[in-house]
């Protein structure tokens, strides 16, 4: 058998090194190599042809003879949850679910894993960092009583994979995957080689067995833990959960999927009873919105195949100091800059004297270029005190010579606005406007300002 060595492996992407280097040459993360003990290839390799023939995947099989099972999905009892996923759960499938420590992924899981049992069948929850009573303790608080869901409290992989196999769960579920170890890795469990054995090994049980596997990852803001980064290329799906620590409302964003369509996102509010799901997270967003004060635009983001109304608020003041800045909150500071540049040479406002600050409201992230066009009209209505109504949303991308260029999936952001009271709509001239969109036969009607120019829009947009 070949003699163990070491490695210097990148706690962050996996990257190998045979010596040590102060930054990642492949992520470029400083001090993010560790020194790792790498065994003999021969154990490792064995105990996989051997899990794998196992599995019984080692015979080749025609393809017209295999049965599609992506279309018989389980129902999560979360709507929020079903709609990242594409749908439910597929059987088979190996879904991540990332975050921060705290941020609520062992209360969402442990409440899907609990309607799953209920419904469905046995479920088998891995708690490698809690112990049963805390398990306990949360079940208690969201209400689950069913006697079909199985705590298995166990950091050996082997046993939770053993286990598994044998009771053939509707559901596993792995909290979380840096406290589980393997035996035939030396390494601590946490480490990059662990991460990824762990994730293997589950990944051939979830294929093997049609059982689908959900494991938890944390994910620090210094990035000192090995996280869900070093295992997309693993799963079917990833998601993460995203939140201000300061407020109660978490976003479910998909980035990956197999099954279904990426960047989706679910929205839930943070409860005492659990993870609630938010059904018209527009009106969520929009809920303090009155419009009485300059500098307060409503746009429409999509996030995967739903549009969300936002509320994007803006303050320019002449600043103190030689150098103005612009901060930003939820919205890239360098595109921010690119729109006020805009603003000076191809609309005229004299912004080289003014402090700039942008806030998305609720603690949302904005990331299209189609909130361009709100994201300028905050900045001027607040520098010319000009509001703008409160009935009227923003849609539109901004270019580098002033125009307003149109944007993907414009009817649906504009049904989505018109349902939520909205009575005008500026948005970018090349929109190929349909009839119906102006009347009231198919809903409420919203009237459609278009311009071709940021200086037009601008004209339309402000009191």
């Amino acid at each position: 058998m070949p003699r163990p060595h070491t490695k210097f492996v990148c706690q962050q992407c996996g990257y190998e090194s045979a010596k040590w280097m102060g930054r990642c040459p492949d992520c470029g993360e400083w001090n993010s190599l560790v020194e790792t003990v790498i065994p003999g290839a021969r154990g490792q390799a064995d105990s996989r042809v051997t899990s794998l023939a196992r599995a019984g995947r080692s015979t080749p099989t025609p393809l017209t003879q295999i049965e599609a099972t992506g279309d018989r999905r389980l129902a999560t009892g979360s709507g929020e949850l079903d709609r990242v996923l594409g749908g439910g759960i597929v059987p088979g499938s190996l879904v991540l679910l990332g975050g921060e420590p705290g941020i609520g992924k062992s209360t969402l899981l442990a409440a899907v894993a609990g309607y799953i049992a209920l419904q469905t069948g046995p479920v088998l929850y891995v708690s490698a960092e809690e112990s049963a009573q805390q398990v306990k303790m949360r079940a208690d608080r969201l209400g689950i009583t069913s006697e079909r869901l199985l705590l298995l409290p166990e950091t050996e992989i082997e046993a939770v994979v053993e286990t598994a196999e044998r009771l053939r769960p509707a559901l596993l579920v792995v909290d979380s995957i840096q406290t589980v170890a393997s035996s035939n890795v030396t390494s601590a469990p946490g480490s990059i080689s662990q991460v990824r054995e762990s994730t293997l090994r589950l990944m051939q049980l979830a294929k093997g067995t049609q059982v689908p596997v959900f494991i938890i990852g944390h994910v620090t803001k210094e990035g000192t833990v090995a996280g869900p980064r070093a295992l997309e290329h693993i799963v079917d799906a990833v998601l993460y959960l995203e939140g201000e620590r300061y407020h109660s409302y978490r976003l479910l964003r998909g980035a990956k999927n197999r099954f279904g369509a990426t960047n989706e996102v679910g929205v839930y509010e943070m409860r005492g009873e659990g993870m609630v799901d938010v059904e018209n997270p527009s009106a969520l967003f929009l809920a303090e919105h009155d419009g009485r004060s300059t500098g307060s635009v409503v746009t429409v983001s999509m996030e995967g195949t739903r549009p969300l109304l936002v509320e994007v608020q803006a303050l320019a003041t002449t600043t103190v100091f030689g150098t103005p800045r612009c901060t930003t909150n939820g919205l890239d500071q360098s595109r921010t800059l690119m729109l006020l540049a805009v603003l000076t040479k191809r609309v005229g406002l004299a912004l080289g004297n003014q402090d700039v600050y942008v806030n998305v409201a609720g603690g949302f992230s904005l990331g299209e270029p189609a909130v361009d066009l709100g994201v300028a009209a905050a900045v001027a209505s607040s520098f010319r005190e000009q509001r703008v109504a409160p009935d009227t949303v923003l849609i539109g991308e901004v270019g580098l010579g002033g125009e307003i260029r149109t944007v993907t999936r414009t009817e649906a952001r504009i049904r989505e606005a018109a349902k939520l009271g909205f009575r005008r709509c500026v948005l970018p001239k090349s929109t190929r406007a349909r009839p119906h969109l102006n009347d009231s036969t198919s809903g409420p009607g919203i009237e459609l300002a278009q311009a071709s120019t940021l200086a037009e829009a601008l004209e339309l947009a402000l009191e």
